[in-house]
C-alpha cells in the first residue's frame, strides 16, 4: 500500500514539475524541471507496473526512491538550491539502473527455474508414460 500511494504521488510530482518546467520556468531551470519531470514520471509507472510481480517490491521501491533522489535534486537547483546538488543526482539514477537490474535477475532466475518444467512439458511421452 504504501509503495504505490509513493508512486502515484511522484506522478503527480513528476506532472507537476513537467508543466512549471514547460510553462513557467526558462533557462536552465526549465530543462532541469524536464529532465527531472521525464524521468520520475517513467520510474512511477515502472514501480506501480512492477510491485505485484514476485520480486518487484525491491526494484519498485528503488524507482520510486531513485527516482525522487534524481529529479528532486534537479528540481531543488531548478528552484535555486545550490549548483552541488547535481553531484546527488547520480546516486538517485545508481538507485534506478539498481532497480532495472533487480528485475533482470529476477527474470532471468525464474526463467532458469521454469527452464525445466518447460522441456519436461514439451518432450513426448516415453512407452513408460503411455497408460495401458
Amino acid at each position: 500500500m504504501l509503495l504505490d500511494a509513493c508512486a502515484a504521488l511522484a506522478g503527480a510530482m513528476a506532472v507537476a514539475a513537467g508543466a512549471y518546467g514547460a510553462h513557467g520556468a526558462t533557462g536552465p531551470a526549465a530543462e532541469w524541471l524536464r529532465t527531472g519531470a521525464h524521468y520520475q514520471l517513467i520510474h512511477a509507472v515502472a514501480a506501480l507496473t512492477v510491485m505485484a510481480r514476485p520480486g518487484g517490491r525491491a526494484a519498485g521501491w528503488c524507482f520510486v526512491g531513485g527516482g525522487g533522489l534524481f529529479a528532486g535534486t534537479l528540481y531543488l537547483m531548478a528552484f535555486g538550491a545550490p549548483r552541488w546538488f547535481g553531484a546527488i543526482t547520480p546516486l538517485g539514477g545508481a538507485a534506478l539502473i539498481l532497480g532495472w537490474l533487480l528485475l533482470a535477475v529476477r527474470a532471468l532466475r525464474a526463467g532458469r527455474s521454469t527452464a525445466g518444467a518447460d522441456r519436461i512439458a514439451a518432450s513426448p511421452p516415453t512407452a513408460g508414460d503411455r497408460p495401458c
